[in-house]
């Protein structure tokens, strides 16, 4: 497959998957159709971009231009908030990498740039885009744009929190003994079973996922966390959609449920980020032990040999 090709190909795919999650996502919609706490298409457009280039943002376009059209919004409303669901992943795209960001989400310093650049920096600007769209159209008077640009931003950002790092560290081949693939198994069983009690309590039970979520970071960094991390975002949601985390308005409802789901996504990322940073860092000392023990040995074995050659008598 020539490269063209595969850059077409790959930009299909992304306007696909951008259309479906979409959809999916808007089941879950608080605001008029358009606004849902959980934007699974931002996390699969930044990891998309990341992963491919910038080449393939038409796909980002075509999928969410799909989307918006379906959804019944005007020519212009439907434009606009296009553009904003294209440029908000380009400028998380920009960001990241301009400042280093590694794929592997390895250091405390890629976590940081995720939360910062990609996700509640770069993402104002579909908030502030879709928000006025949708007030140039006439669905939302003015005193609910500031509510309107909170919700929309807070779920694009949760989308990259929570999903980006899923979609990055997926590809990733990831070899482990049986031992600990039950592990990793029972920690996302007991994480979902707890994420679906505790997500619906009226007891407020909530805490009761955080310490699987830490032991998935600590034992497995991204690998089970970033999946622990979607499971229990994705049961809030539903929950939400359901009932539940209701407060006295849209605004206070979308903060109670987001500082759930931020902590989710933060405490998966960021302990990840920090565990993989500590175990690089305590291979790179067995390693420069392990080199400096091979050093000595050498010098200690040319130093027997050479006291060895002067005990010889000259024949």
């Amino acid at each position: 497959m020539n490269a063209a090709l595969r850059t077409t190909t790959t930009i299909l795919a992304v306007a696909v998957a951008y259309y479906a999650t979409a959809k999916v996502g808007l089941v879950l919609a608080l605001v008029k159709g358009q606004v849902t706490p959980l934007w699974l298409p931002t996390g699969i457009s930044v990891a998309a971009l990341l992963m491919s280039g910038r080449r393939i943002w038409p796909g980002i376009a075509l999928g969410a231009l799909a989307a918006n059209i379906s959804l019944g919004a005007g020519p212009v409303g439907a434009l606009m908030i296009t553009v904003g669901n294209t440029l908000a992943p380009l400028a998380a795209w920009y960001l990241l990498t301009r400042f280093g960001f590694r794929q592997q989400l390895d250091r405390l310093k890629d976590a940081l740039l995720l939360v910062f650049a990609g996700a509640l920096g770069a993402m104002l600007i579909s908030a502030v885009t879709g928000a006025s769209a949708l007030k140039i159209n006439g669905d939302i008077p003015w005193h609910e744009v500031p509510a309107v640009v909170s919700v929309w931003w807070t779920g694009d950002a949760m989308g990259v929190l929570v999903f980006t790092p899923l979609l990055l560290t997926l590809p990733r081949h990831w070899n482990a003994a049986p031992r600990r693939l039950v592990e990793a198994g029972g920690i996302l069983i007991v994480t979902a079973v707890l994420a679906a009690f505790v997500t619906v309590s009226e007891s407020r039970l909530l805490f009761l996922v955080f310490p699987m979520l830490i032991w998935a970071a600590l034992r497995f960094q991204h690998a089970i966390a970033a999946p622990c991390a979607v499971i229990i975002s994705v049961a809030a949601v539903m929950s939400a959609a359901s009932g539940h985390f209701v407060q006295d308005d849209l605004l206070a409802t979308m903060i109670v449920l987001q500082a759930f789901n931020g902590s989710v996504a933060l405490t998966g990322l960021i302990l990840s980020a920090i565990t993989s940073e500590r175990n690089e860092a305590r291979q790179a000392i067995e390693r420069a032990c392990e080199q400096l023990a091979e050093t000595v040995a050498r010098y200690q074995e040319e130093g027997v040999r050479k006291r060895l050659g002067r005990m010889v008598p000259p024949a």
